[in-house]
């Protein structure tokens, strides 16, 4: 079963057919699209859907996408590292826990932990655009929240920078930062 959007529809045309990843659903579902251009998050959102989708028919065995889950997609950000542009310090070099380290190491380059958050975030929202149920999205697993968590802390503590949530100030707080006074 083919899931990615097919190549014969017009890219702008004004209702798109997608495939349902749902292996219940015995039609296509139909989306009207609201303008003619699509935006740069659709734009993104689309590619990323198709990347994962030529993924899954390249895979070994090939995978439909009802049987994927959680697992196949950890496999996914897995063979997307070897795409990355970030320097991910071993626990052996000599640069761990450097921000700028002064000279070059043999450590990997690895995907950044934001692209991953975002990319798996998109791929969320495109399961959804296909038809599948938010209960079921394998991009919502409990085993890849906890993977983006530990490639968030790690790369944190390779890089010598930490991850803080930044907390919400409040009224009072704000007031008390911008009511400066001049003598």
């Amino acid at each position: 079963m083919d899931i990615s959007t097919p190549s014969t529809t017009p890219k702008y045309s004004s209702s798109p057919i997608m495939m349902n990843p749902n292996p219940n659903s015995a039609s296509p579902t139909t989306v009207s699209a609201i303008s003619s251009t699509p935006s740069r998050y659709e734009n993104q959102k689309r590619r990323d859907w198709n990347t994962f989708c030529q993924y899954l028919r390249n895979h070994k065995p090939p995978l439909s996408f009802p049987r994927c889950n959680g697992t196949h997609v950890l496999e996914f950000l897995c063979y997307l590292d070897q795409f990355g542009k970030t320097k991910v310090h071993h626990q052996t070099c000599q640069f761990f826990g450097h921000p700028k380290p002064p000279a070059l190491c043999p450590c990997p380059l690895r995907q950044a932990w934001g692209s991953l958050d975002a990319l798996i975030g998109r791929l969320r929202a495109a399961y959804e655009a296909h038809g599948g149920k938010p209960e079921e999205n394998p991009f919502g697993a409990r085993a890849v929240r906890i993977y983006l968590r530990e490639v968030r802390d790690f790369q944190a503590k390779s890089r010598g920078v930490s991850y803080t949530k930044k907390r919400k100030r409040t009224s009072k707080q704000a007031e008390g930062n911008n009511g400066t006074t001049t003598s």
